[in-house]
């Protein structure tokens, strides 16, 4: 499992196994968020065998799936409104993960439009590995609504 940081408390990861948890744990996450629906990919493990594992260990599993190609609104403000309440929660960092990585990531750079630049987002995200440019126009729309 190769975890990228983007925050002090955020990570984010490709698709993880019920093998990847205690080294999860051991690393010090407290909390895994998964974005993936089921049955997205044939090889893909189904949420509630990881879900159970991660309980086994100790860490607490959400299960927030969301379709990459089709992001809302919505998906960005309950993915930031999760890992708010995680930071205050958990005193741990949370591990997000995805099919790459990706989608987690857009998810993040949305719901902190309003509080930092295109240029800010993009930046973290190319310093994690993913060039996600294509994502700024909408990026920019977020942050020019009005709180």
């Amino acid at each position: 499992m190769d975890s990228k940081q983007l925050t002090p408390q955020l990570y984010v990861a490709g698709q993880i196994t019920k093998e990847d948890i205690p080294a999860i744990a051991a690393q010090g996450f407290k909390v895994i968020l998964n974005n993936r629906p089921d049955g997205e990919g044939e090889d893909q493990p189904l949420a509630a065998e990881i879900e159970a594992e991660a309980n086994a260990h100790g860490l607490q599993y959400i299960y927030q799936p969301v379709v990459g190609t089709a992001i809302t609104d919505e998906n960005a403000e309950e993915f930031g409104a999760t890992i708010a309440a995680c930071a205050n929660d958990s005193n741990g960092p949370v591990l997000a993960h995805c099919r790459t990585g990706t989608r987690c990531t857009i998810l993040w750079m949305l719901s902190q439009a309003k509080n930092q630049s295109a240029d800010e987002l993009l930046a973290t995200a190319a310093k994690a590995g993913y060039s996600l440019e294509q994502v700024r126009g909408r990026i920019e729309g977020i942050g020019k609504i009005s709180v």
